[in-house]
């Protein structure tokens, strides 16, 4: 009995070893990848890092990137600005700063009503070249 125990996890092992190495090889092969804000809870604002592989900005290329933030309803309520550069990120072409990281600031206000976002779940999204990540944050008052 203990052998056939020994010998179903071993084939077990052998089966998900190969399914681990090429998630990992899927994950390094990710164009960007976005970071968890930080403070998250925050009150009143956040910093959101993320980055960009290094290939997309082989050959001259600059990669096109938008990050925004959602409520839960999907309701658009804030375009963070790339820090650095003060530039809001909608369809920003990067440019290539050495490391391929970054990060966006929010101040947690809403866009075009200057008013403070409400406390809550809220969903940020980064898009590279059409490539799209999300990630949820919390703010508490």
């Amino acid at each position: 009995m203990k052998q056939t125990a020994w010998a179903m996890l071993s084939l077990g092992l052998l089966v998900a070893a190969p399914l681990a190495v090429a998630a990992q090889e899927a994950q390094s092969d990710a164009r960007a990848e976005l970071g968890r804000n930080y403070p998250n809870p925050f009150n009143p604002e956040t910093t959101i890092p993320f980055s960009v592989a290094v290939r997309l900005f082989e050959n001259g290329a600059r990669p096109v990137v938008s990050l925004r933030i959602y409520n839960v309803l999907a309701q658009l309520v804030a375009i963070p600005i790339l820090q650095g550069s003060g530039e809001p990120l909608d369809n920003v072409r990067l440019q290539w700063n050495g490391t391929g990281r970054y990060s966006a600031y929010w101040d947690g206000k809403v866009i075009g009503s200057g008013r403070e976002a409400a406390s809550g779940v809220y969903v940020y999204q980064l898009v590279v070249n059409g490539q799209r990540e999300t990630k949820k944050m919390t703010i508490i008052k």
